[in-house]
């Protein structure tokens, strides 16, 4: 069909076309005059996802923006904001809503639920362009309308704090039962910690290891000292025992020296007086005799002087001894005392490390008890629902205009059908289509006149008589 046959066969049926548009036009205009009038209440919710957070100051990041006001938009459509909705609304205490629940459904199921269903039909959550969510809501009754918009953004807004705190309120529990734990822990390592250091009578500032450290040293310093001196005098005894007139001690020793000078001079004096006197002179024996006592003497004094070796050999071993057995006491004592020292650590190390555990749970614990009683969040309600002036439908200008558009198609429609049903000629191709004919010419159009009263019959039947004519010739 070319678009000549189109129009043609709109002009020819356009009787068909206006009523057809007409009686779609009226009737739509009827239905929407009569059908009852519904009003929308509207209000806004303003999300500031730029500002940063009041309790944890952090802000959303740009390229999650769209998730957040996604998130809120479920939020606003969610069972739990209907049901906090119905509650508001004291509609869970309305008999009558209770027995249309008990008819529906024959007491199956939850009563503030059916009540969140039915209140969702009439709600429309409209995300805008920019961070304000939009809520709608239709009703007859225009008050009820503003009033369930209104009711639904405070819903919202509880629901979204209850989102808010109730997680750190949970956190908060926890870590006061983790605290109290913790804390039952530290005061048990700081009672074993003062009955450690109660026995073993250790103070926090003890500094007597460091004095016993320094004694050791010094008794060390001192064995090392009197091991050399008893090593020396060891072995002046054993020289004193081979031949202690000659030990050093008696080759210094005054006496010995002094005795020694004065029997060389008398044993000198003795060889003058032999030599001159003879043996048997009583000078010359009174000469031996004193050289005797001399010599005597001189031995008594040797034995004196090697016998004080043995005696200061002997002094330098018990020194030794005993200085060594003081070491020996006084390493254990520093050993017991590291030992103690070491054990208060271990306790100081429990403390330390209960104190810390505990510390941090309790600075968690003050974050999430501050987060759990927070009553601001980073929504805002930015406009209340008011009554409406006019219903939102029906729109009786917008259902003409679609009337109108969907008229339109039905006429062309039902026109197009009815020439399918009885095909007529509109055209000199439906000639050669229907009746497979050649157009030898064309009769001229009849006038207004003949044409509204008179042969259009007959003028399309020379039309065919031409045509048919055309084709034997």
């Amino acid at each position: 069909m070319s678009i000549a046959q189109f129009f043609a066969i709109l002009v020819a049926r356009w009787k068909v076309v206006m009523a057809v548009l007409l009686a779609t036009l009226v009737t739509t205009i009827g239905i929407s005059l009569i059908l009852p009038k519904t009003y929308t209440g509207s209000a806004s919710v303003l999300v500031q996802v730029a500002t940063p957070d009041p309790i944890v100051g952090m802000s959303v990041a740009s390229q999650l923006v769209p998730q957040v006001i996604t998130s809120q938009v479920e939020i606003l459509n969610s069972d739990r904001v209907a049901q906090r909705v119905a509650r508001l609304m004291r509609l869970n205490e309305n008999a009558d809503l209770r027995a249309q629940w008990q008819e529906a459904t024959q007491g199956v199921g939850s009563f503030e639920s059916w009540l969140g269903d039915m209140l969702q039909i009439n709600l429309q959550v409209v995300p805008g362009q920019s961070n304000i969510i939009v809520v709608n809501y239709k009703s007859p009754d225009r008050k009820l309308a503003a009033a369930t918009a209104n009711a639904f953004v405070k819903a919202y807004l509880e629901t979204a704090l209850e989102l808010r705190v109730d997680p750190a309120r949970q956190s908060a529990a926890f870590f006061d039962e983790r605290a109290k734990s913790l804390r039952q822990q530290l005061e048990k390592a700081q009672t074993a910690l003062s009955t450690y250091q109660r026995e073993n009578g250790i103070v926090a500032t003890d500094e007597r290891i460091d004095v016993e450290t320094a004694r050791l040293n010094e008794l060390s310093s001192q064995l090392v000292a009197v091991q050399a001196v008893a090593a020396e005098s060891s072995s002046r005894q054993a020289a004193a025992n081979v031949a202690s007139d000659r030990v050093q001690d008696v080759l210094n020793n005054g006496l010995v020296a002094q005795l020694r000078g004065e029997l060389s001079r008398q044993e000198s004096a003795l060889s003058q007086l032999t030599a001159r006197l003879g043996d048997a002179h009583p000078q010359v024996q009174e000469a031996r005799a004193t050289i005797a006592s001399l010599r005597s003497r001189v031995d008594s004094e040797v034995a004196r002087v090697a016998g004080g070796v043995t005696v200061s050999n002997r002094i330098n071993q018990a020194r030794e001894a005993e200085i060594r057995a003081a070491l020996d006491t006084q390493r254990e004592r520093v050993l017991k005392l590291k030992a103690q020292r070491d054990g208060m650590s271990s306790l100081l190390r429990d403390v330390d490390n209960a104190q810390k555990a505990y510390d941090t749970v309790l600075a968690r614990l003050n974050a999430t008890s501050i987060e759990s009683q927070a009553t601001m969040t980073n929504l805002i309600e930015f406009s209340r629902a008011t009554e409406p002036i006019e219903p939102s439908s029906p729109q009786i200008l917008l259902n003409g205009i679609v009337a109108v558009f969907l008229g339109s198609i039905l006429a062309v429609g039902v026109a197009l059908m009815l020439e399918f049903m009885n095909r007529r000629v509109r055209s000199p191709n439906d000639v050669a289509q229907l009746a497979d004919l050649h157009v030898i010419g064309y009769l001229p159009k009849p006038d207004r006149k003949t044409w509204l009263f008179g042969t259009r019959r007959g003028a399309s039947m020379q039309t065919r008589l031409v045509g048919y004519q055309g084709k034997a010739a």
